[in-house]
């Protein structure tokens, strides 16, 4: 890939990510109309439905139309759900539609931008696209917030007006798409069942469930959770100590975007069990420092750039875990679960984040966020003692 089609393929992507990045902003608007955290975990239950359309579709369709296509259209969806958001003066079931409408949306877009990418590249250039459309893609998730909450806050922009705005930025971003599908032809079409994922991707579970691929598949979405968690509910964590959400945004996807850049060639280096285990221990620790919030701005930027190192670098990491860990036959399956898992946790943890800090208050989500932090570095330690084990039985000599 070469030329202005790269550049619209990463303004495509940082504008729908910055869409998506604006979902952190749900609470202030719903705080607007009288709504509460709660109603924030409603939307994004609709969204982690919206998926289990949009992920599927993408397996099904993607070969067929090309990747770049389905994306622009998850795009035009995203910014279909936010002019319903916009529109509305009272809190309705029209969350529950517009969550549905932006989860399908980046479901189709976060699987068909990335596939978009691999049909035009070689095995030996993938990380390098990769890397680079994945730091693009976490500018915009983590940047877009700190953007916006700098539109509302300084600029007294209402939310309904900020989420117009989005809507327009989503639109171009589906242009941009749909202009590199056509400006950057991707190679012919393989025969029917060699890309894309298969029809019977659903029951892979079932052989997956037997291999150490199971783990990483349960680790992301457990993952998601602490992200989601920390980032979805930053303006209510942060309103409670008096402090300015957009700080740990910024602080998030500054070093996300660096790491990614700089770090990401030594990760891919090392030895991806022990560095998965390492990097989920900074993450742990990012939460866990958020509990001393009390002492200022200085625990917010620690806990950013802990999440950002933690979480911003270990998801590579398991993705090529699920990978490698599974059969050649369901790797397919195997990725496409890996989202799935994603999303149950990235839309699905809110609504439970919503009542804990409405009905428990903040202290005790933390504490179930740091749950799951750790849930997520005892789930990495089982997989690699589950994997020593298998190397020492094959290396233990035969009687």
């Amino acid at each position: 890939m070469r030329g202005i089609g790269v550049g619209l393929l990463f303004v495509g992507a940082l504008l729908t990510a910055t869409g998506y990045g604006a979902t952190f902003l749900l609470t202030e608007h719903f705080r607007s109309l009288g709504g509460s955290e709660i109603e924030t975990g409603k939307a994004l239950a609709g969204a982690m439905v919206g998926t289990f359309i949009g992920v599927p579709l993408i397996g099904w369709f993607g070969a067929r139309f090309g990747g770049a296509r389905l994306a622009a259209i998850g795009a035009v969806l995203v910014a279909a759900g936010y002019l319903l958001l916009a529109g509305i003066t009272s809190l309705s079931s029209i969350i529950l539609v517009a969550g549905f409408m932006v989860g399908c949306g980046w479901g189709m877009f976060y699987l068909a931008a990335p596939m978009a990418v691999s049909e035009r590249v070689s095995d030996l250039d993938r990380g390098f696209w990769f890397t680079r459309f994945g730091a693009f893609q976490m500018a915009g998730i983590g940047g877009g917030p700190a953007l916006a909450l700098f539109l509302v806050d300084t600029l007294g922009l209402s939310t309904a007006s900020l989420f117009r705005l989005l809507a327009l930025g989503c639109l171009c971003a589906a242009t941009c798409l749909w202009a590199f599908e056509v400006t950057t032809p991707r190679p012919a079409r393989p025969a029917p069942g060699s890309a894309g994922v298969p029809k019977n991707w659903v029951s892979s579970i079932v052989p997956l469930a037997s291999t150490r691929a199971i783990y990483p598949i349960l680790m992301v979405g457990i993952g998601a959770c602490v992200f989601t968690g920390m980032l979805t509910f930053q303006s209510s964590l942060a309103r409670g100590g008096g402090l300015d959400a957009s700080l740990y945004f910024t602080t998030y996807a500054l070093v996300v975007v660096v790491a990614r850049f700089a770090l990401a060639p030594a990760i891919n280096r090392a030895d991806g069990n022990r560095m998965s285990v390492l990097l989920l221990i900074l993450m742990s620790a990012g939460v866990l420092v958020y509990f001393a919030i009390g002492y200022g701005a200085p625990v917010q930027i620690v806990s950013g750039i802990l999440l950002g190192l933690g979480y911003g670098l270990v998801y590579t990491v398991i993705q090529t875990q699920v990978v490698n860990d599974a059969p050649a036959a369901h790797r397919t399956g195997a990725l496409t679960w890996f989202a799935m898992s994603y999303f149950i946790g990235v839309f699905g943890f809110p609504a439970i984040g919503g009542w804990l800090i409405v009905n428990w208050g903040t202290q005790v989500f933390l504490a179930v966020v740091l749950a799951c932090a750790l849930a997520e570095l005892a789930m990495a330690l089982a997989r690699n003692r589950s994997r020593a084990s298998a190397d020492a039985a094959l290396s233990a000599p035969r009687p």
